[in-house]
């Protein structure tokens, strides 16, 4: 059930088809219409069309026949936002670095720390939650809305490949320390360092899905 919140009815239902297909509760292939979505949401047709239409310019779904068929995200397209990433990623530690105030470096020492915290737990929830506030706590004191608006989608757009890792111990507690020495080199405003961390870290989260990509292709 959706529930009617300040935001429109139609970026809710947007906000949680999109969750549902990217977390794979609706898997690729699977179809979803209208009349369906309205009765597990229980909201009207209006707002779920607007939001199918929305998704189907994502390319997250196509239209076929009387109902669109789930896309989400291929492992193809996983590598390439991982490749993408590695990119970004480090230009937006190198500006957080350089730009971040003495406010924003309280919010990432506790991000941080929580994540440790629950990375040390094994808490896979928590360590996913904490992990996304740590970018977007990255993303959002690099001063760039430009990297921000172009890496948040991206972060997003991988959530099922994310929780696979933080899933995993031994890459959990990797992803705790490499998250500790992006903040160091943040915290000492050392641009070159933070963006090296940053980079190092991406590509060991990119390395670590396209080993379970390539494991799971290897069974099938």
């Amino acid at each position: 059930m959706i529930m009617h919140k300040s935001t429109s009815l139609a970026d809710q239902v947007f906000d949680r088809l999109e969750q549902d297909i990217l977390n794979g509760t609706y898997p690729r292939g699977s179809l979803i219409t209208e009349v369906k979505l309205s009765e597990e949401l229980g909201v009207s047709r209006t707002p779920i069309r607007e939001a199918l239409r929305r998704l189907e310019q994502e390319h997250l779904v196509e239209q076929q026949g009387k109902g669109l068929t789930v896309l989400g995200i291929t492992d193809e397209d996983a590598k390439y936002i991982y490749e993408i990433r590695s990119r970004l990623e480090g230009l937006a530690a190198r500006a957080c670095a350089e730009n971040i105030t003495e406010e924003g470096l309280r919010e990432l020492t506790d991000i941080t720390d929580l994540h440790s915290f629950y990375s040390e737990r094994h808490d896979s929830e928590k360590v996913k939650s904490f992990d996304s506030k740590f970018h977007e706590t990255v993303y959002k004191y690099s001063g760039s809305t430009v990297l921000y608006d172009t890496l948040m989608p991206l972060h997003r757009k991988i959530q099922k490949y994310r929780k696979a890792s933080v899933e995993s111990k031994s890459r959990a507690e990797a992803s705790s320390a490499e998250h500790r020495r992006i903040y160091a080199a943040i915290a000492r405003h050392d641009p070159d360092a933070a963006e090296q961390a940053m980079l190092s870290h991406i590509c060991a989260a990119r390395d670590h899905v396209i080993y379970d990509i390539n494991a799971e292709a290897k069974d099938a």
